[in-house]
């Protein structure tokens, strides 16, 4: 709706109960699964038996709370050691990237920036099933011609690794991007007419310019490599990321404490969201 044209009663208020459904849609799922973390009943389901905290401090079975499960922390401390390393990775080259194609001409660069996005399109399953496919090619002729199993291109911490990266580096890359675009190259020039290197201008006053979408590009990176299930799937080892974990206890049968874990990763996410967006503000 564009505020400058006017708009009947009638339509104003279609529109804003549009709005407003949208919204209980789109929150409504996560209210339920928050609420059920605190019931006192083995399912997560009604009737409603009575608020506990169980779910997050219990240590017995079969009411163990979260904090008190090993695998679930175990997961847990798998997934964020492989968001540290997504997203520096990610970071890095993705700044190394925005400069690449905001500085510099070169032949097929068009070519290389939309096989830069390309993984963005590409189903998270689908990339998935084509790293592990061409990592197992890749180690099985190595170990037939050379004798040699390398471990890392097995499935494990370091295909979900690479796996991850080679998506969440396109989008760190759009964000530090887009920043770059807005900077003043007369700031850098007058450093280098008074006897800086290029390296130290750059370091001095375009990378202090950056700092917010860097650190945007970082927290976006970690929440993305952190709930991502689709292409860690396909590639995981016995090391579990908590995605992992949690969809293989939903087989078995759910039960609250991924309702605690759920009402845990949003209010975490959301605290990490609301720091991206303090920092994205920042001129």
């Amino acid at each position: 709706m564009i505020p400058t044209i006017k708009q009947s009663r009638a339509f104003s208020i279609t529109y804003g109960a549009y709005v407003a459904l949208f919204f209980i849609y789109l929150s409504l799922p996560l209210v339920v699964v928050s609420v059920f973390a605190f019931n006192d009943s083995l399912f997560p389901s009604l009737p409603w038996k009575g608020f506990t905290l169980d779910w997050f401090f219990g240590t017995e079975l079969p009411n163990r709370g979260v904090f008190y499960e090993s695998s679930i922390l175990t997961s847990i401390g798998t997934s964020a050691f492989v968001a540290v390393c997504v997203s520096v990775l990610s970071v890095f080259v993705g700044t190394c990237n925005a400069f690449l194609f905001n500085r510099y001409e070169f032949r097929f660069k068009s070519a290389l920036y939309i096989l830069m996005l390309l993984p963005l399109v590409i189903p998270g399953i689908v990339l998935g099933i084509s790293i592990l496919v061409f990592s197992s090619t890749l180690a099985n002729g190595i170990e037939d011609n050379l004798g040699m199993d390398i471990e890392a291109l097995r499935p494990g911490l370091a295909l979900v690794i690479l796996g991850q990266f080679s998506f969440i580096t396109t989008i760190a890359t759009l964000v530090i991007s887009a920043r770059l675009k807005k900077f003043d190259h007369s700031l850098e020039e007058a450093a280098l007419s008074l006897g800086a290197a290029r390296m130290t201008a750059v370091r001095t006053i375009t990378l202090p310019y950056l700092r917010p979408a860097i650190l945007g590009a970082l927290l976006v990176a970690s929440l993305m490599s952190f709930e991502n299930f689709n292409t860690t799937l396909m590639l995981v080892g016995s090391d579990s990321p908590l995605t992992i974990t949690m969809f293989d206890r939903l087989r078995e049968g759910s039960t609250p404490v991924l309702n605690a874990v759920s009402l845990l990763l949003m209010l975490g996410s959301s605290l990490l969201a609301l720091t991206m967006i303090a920092f994205q503000r920042k001129p």
